[in-house]
């Protein structure tokens, strides 16, 4: 754990010089969204989603969004750039560090990135007066868990290609239908039954229902433990995969 923190220390430093270029898009696409989605399209949805005002309802829907994407966007093109065209992996590898602190740190970053991304968007939603439960900073630890949970795997993706064309592949065909059909936006009862049970599948659904559950100050009740085991189980799935392909490329 001590090296696994070495590394997360690297991580960060790097990031130190180059916070400035992601600190404005981390900004003003919540609000743009907000702008967009939440008073734009809201206005059009007379009698909000399940007795809930329009705004209300897809902010949670949002942030749990932004965490999945804020995970990707880490999980892919920067560690295949560490295997495959800066070689940070194996600079590691050969220093006294185990493939366990090698990834650890790496995710621990990741989550980093995905928490300040999940706040910021929490942040301008309060301003624009969509948070009235004193549960809604729990949304930061179910960002946290749903991040995690499509960090892990898409990590073990990432470093099992040898080409970013790859990358943009499950962009287009895994997080964007994931971000549109997860129940961000409209309720999944109002997909088809099978495009219902695929929403259900996938990690983000979970996330959103923990998220809308702490926005509203609801009782997730069993069905939200459920949600939780699930995610865990994407969790140690994709850490389990992704140790073995890291160590697999790092012949450690």
């Amino acid at each position: 754990m001590v090296a696994g923190a070495y590394v997360l220390e690297y991580h960060l430093v790097n990031y130190r010089r180059t916070w400035r270029s992601s600190a404005l898009s981390t900004l003003v696409l919540p609000l743009l969204t907000m702008l967009g989605f939440g008073l734009g399209v809201g206005a059009y949805v007379s009698g909000g989603v399940e007795g809930v005002p329009y705004l209300d309802w897809i902010v949670p829907g949002l942030i749990a969004s932004t965490a999945v994407q804020a995970a990707f966007g880490e999980a892919t093109w920067p560690v295949l750039s560490y295997f495959e065209w800066l070689k940070v992996y194996f600079a590691q590898a050969a220093a006294p560090l185990r493939v366990g602190d090698i990834l650890g740190g790496h995710l621990a970053f990741m989550l980093f990135r995905v928490l300040t991304s999940a706040a910021a968007f929490l942040g301008v939603a309060a301003l624009f007066g969509a948070v009235h439960s004193w549960w809604a900073p729990m949304t930061l630890v179910v960002s946290l868990v749903v991040g995690l949970a499509v960090a892990a795997p898409t990590v073990a993706y990432s470093a099992s290609v040898s080409s970013d064309s790859y990358l943009a592949i499950l962009m287009r065909f895994a997080v964007l239908p994931m971000s549109l059909f997860s129940g961000v936006f409209f309720p999944v009862e109002s997909l088809p039954v099978v495009l219902r049970w695929v929403a259900y599948a996938l990690p983000l659904w979970h996330g959103v229902e923990l998220s809308r559950d702490a926005m509203l100050g609801l009782a997730p009740g069993w069905l939200g433990l459920l949600h939780v085991v699930y995610l865990l189980a994407w969790c140690a799935a994709g850490w389990l995969l992704a140790h073995r392909l890291f160590r697999r490329r790092l012949a450690v």
